[in-house]
């Protein structure tokens, strides 16, 4: 590229002069931190919260809640990104942002109405604190050892100044710490099937961009990112609509699965349990990372034969191979009902095997180990992207077609295969040990 000639930034001094462009990194994380804050308060406590609405109608009405709260959040993910996008993109920022702000508002003046219709439980404290002690009990005796000779004299001063804190026994915490013991393996083994699903929202969106996408607005064959007029039709398709395909997928099977599927299993006394579904929505997973795989590998042949089609998506242009973008339609597919099986069954388990008490806790840490999938998947990739690694692309950073993308959907396939066995296993002793008679007394008092 031609170096531009040095001169001043204002030739003559009467220009006017730009102001600098002001600094919002410090806002925009301090965003971030506050929507980290309040999506994990809110998932962690609202699906706890509206299980317990339903808690007195049996164990089906509350795995019926669990599809149909699932539903409704994909529900809000698809006008997010079928109407907010576009808005974003081709009209105004600001007037589609303020659409969730309002939306938001809204949902939190009608929770604060209802409030008193609700079925609520009174705080019973946290119990972090007793978890944490009595793992340090276990595993670092000596340390607890010095602890608790430090808490007893604490203890001995402040007898007379401390009031009466509400919680649970200290046999309540021994017998909730041995619950949560059992679960977490179980929970943990699902880290690899998160590293899979979070591929929709980033490898499998990058395939996409890699591949035809047909022009779905005529008076814009190029795909060029032009502002909506008032007087035209040329506007431009949304990256994130590139994420319908799941969302759609998923609601569409999920009343399928809630009216027709599980009713039909539970007449002829088939229906599986959730560590069951979980089970087979891990072999889904495997499925559509294998399935994208095959197809990176099919696009790579076309794109190493020099057939390509160069396609603008916003500002960014792409040499594409000319493979529709609709043979993603099975990898999404089969990622949509990967979901339905192990992330619904997941939150109903987590909810129905977790000690009253800590049924908020246990709904966090099912979030938590999501994320570690999530962030387990780009640290891969961050991996692979150096020097010498399958994803590494040194010329054109997010230009997959000199890279082996392929191989690394091959590789999370066979992580989710060894992970998926080995779940199989902890599900089983899992199950069994829950059938033992001290299992069915434990989990009466907890429920009660």
């Amino acid at each position: 590229m031609p170096a531009s000639p040095l001169g001043p930034a204002c030739p003559s001094a009467g220009c006017p002069r730009s102001s600098p462009s002001p600094y919002c990194a410090p806002v925009l994380y301090a965003g971030l931190l506050l929507l980290g804050l309040a999506a994990s308060s809110v998932r962690s406590n609202l699906t706890s919260f509206g299980a317990d609405q339903v808690m007195d109608l049996g164990r089906d009405a509350t795995r019926r809640f669990f599809n149909w709260f699932y539903w409704s959040i994909n529900l809000g993910a698809v006008l997010s990104l079928l109407v907010v996008a576009f808005i974003q993109q081709n009209i105004s920022f600001l007037l589609g942002y303020s659409i969730p702000v309002g939306c938001v508002g809204l949902a939190f003046f009608i929770f604060l109405f209802a409030t008193p219709v609700f079925i609520t439980k009174p705080p019973m404290g946290s119990q972090v604190s007793s978890m944490l002690k009595l793992a340090l009990q276990n595993c670092c005796p000596q340390l607890w050892q010095r602890h608790s000779a430090r808490d007893r004299q604490c203890a001995r001063v402040l007898a007379d100044e401390r009031s009466p804190q509400p919680g649970a026994s200290p046999q309540e915490d021994i017998a909730n710490f041995q619950v949560l013991v059992k679960i977490l393996p179980v929970m943990v083994t699902l880290v690899p099937y998160w590293m899979v699903y979070f591929q929709m929202q980033s490898t499998y969106v990058l395939q996409g961009l890699h591949l035809h996408i047909p022009n779905i607005f005529p008076a814009n064959p190029a795909n060029i990112s032009v502002a909506l007029r008032a007087q035209g039709s040329s506007y431009t398709i949304p990256e994130a609509w590139l994420l319908l395909a799941n969302v759609v997928v998923v609601l569409i099977l999920v009343p399928l699965k809630d009216r027709l599927i599980d009713p039909l299993l539970l007449r002829c006394k088939l229906l599986p349990s959730a560590l069951q579904k979980m089970a087979l929505g891990m072999f889904f997973g495997f499925t559509s990372v294998i399935v994208a795989g095959v197809l990176e590998m099919e696009r790579l042949h076309y794109i190493h034969h020099n057939e390509t089609v160069s396609q603008q998506i916003g500002e960014v242009l792409y040499n594409a191979a000319p493979l529709s973008i609709w043979w993603q339609i099975p990898q999404y597919l089969l990622i949509g009902i990967s979901e339905i099986f192990a992330s619904i069954p997941g939150l109903e388990f987590a909810y129905s095997e977790a000690p009253r008490s800590m049924q908020g806790a246990i709904m966090g840490i099912f979030f938590c180990l999501s994320g570690v999938g999530s962030l387990l998947g780009s640290s891969l990739v961050a991996l692979l992207s150096l020097p010498g690694g399958w994803l590494h692309c040194p010329k054109d950073f997010g230009n997959i077609n000199n890279c082996r993308m392929d191989l690394y959907f091959f590789l999370l396939a066979g992580i989710q295969a060894v992970t998926a066995l080995l779940f199989v296993w902890i599900a089983g002793r899992y199950e069994r040990a829950s059938q033992g008679p001290a299992s069915h007394s434990r989990f009466s008092r907890d429920r009660g």
